[in-house]
């Protein structure tokens, strides 16, 4: 019988440098010998990286954001991320259900209740194995954000907003201490890069 795979995300406000890690988290667990899927939200599939170019590119309401939200995690459970697991792949996520709990829930301030109930519809069981929440003082991500592409609609907003996301995030770190693990980002990468390296070995040492 096959063993079930392990699901890894990664997490944190833009800027925070979380992107720069996925691939190379990845690399490390495929060196180890592992088949490793990596995908990320909004996106992931066909159809969600349609919805991916709406969501961050399209005025719309807030309730519509949060269903296509949950609209492309529901294919993207379905087509990529259960079937993988069940194969006994390793599946590492830019972003997941934590995302919506800290843009939407916090960010757009529709509140952790209202995220829960259509978490609900879904498999609120599947939850990550573990998450790496990357955090850095709210500055530095909006100088990073400063220096990077054209903003998309999230990247445009006040640092209210990204406060609030910043402090939902932590809520929910505070919420899960085993499952998510609190990264300082604002560090050199290659400091970041050894501490994520002794998090991977822990991971693959308790799954052996």
């Amino acid at each position: 019988m096959t063993t079930r795979g392990r699901f890894l995300t990664l997490e944190g406000v833009d800027g925070a440098g979380k992107s720069t890690h996925v691939k190379w988290v990845a690399e490390e667990l495929r060196h180890a010998g592992l088949t490793v899927r990596m995908t990320r939200e909004p996106g992931g599939t066909e159809l969600g990286e349609k919805l991916r170019e709406l969501v961050l590119h399209e005025s719309m309401g807030l309730d519509a954001e949060l269903l296509l939200m949950f609209a492309g995690r529901c294919e993207h459970l379905r087509q990529v991320i259960e079937p993988a697991l069940a194969r006994g792949e390793w599946v590492v996520c830019d972003r997941f259900t934590d995302a919506t709990y800290a843009y939407q829930g916090g960010g757009r301030e529709l509140g952790a209740e209202r995220v829960a109930v259509l978490e609900s519809w879904m498999r609120p069981a599947l939850q990550p194995d573990r998450t790496w929440l990357f955090d850095v003082p709210l500055e530095v991500a909006r100088a990073r954000l400063a220096d990077a592409r054209t903003p998309d609609r999230f990247e445009r907003e006040g640092a209210e907003f990204f406060q609030r996301t910043r402090d939902a995030y932590h809520a929910r770190a505070r919420q899960y201490p085993d499952r998510i693990r609190v990264i300082d980002s604002s560090r050199p990468k290659d400091v970041v890069r050894e501490e994520l390296r002794g998090e991977v070995r822990a991971l693959l040492d308790a799954y052996a």
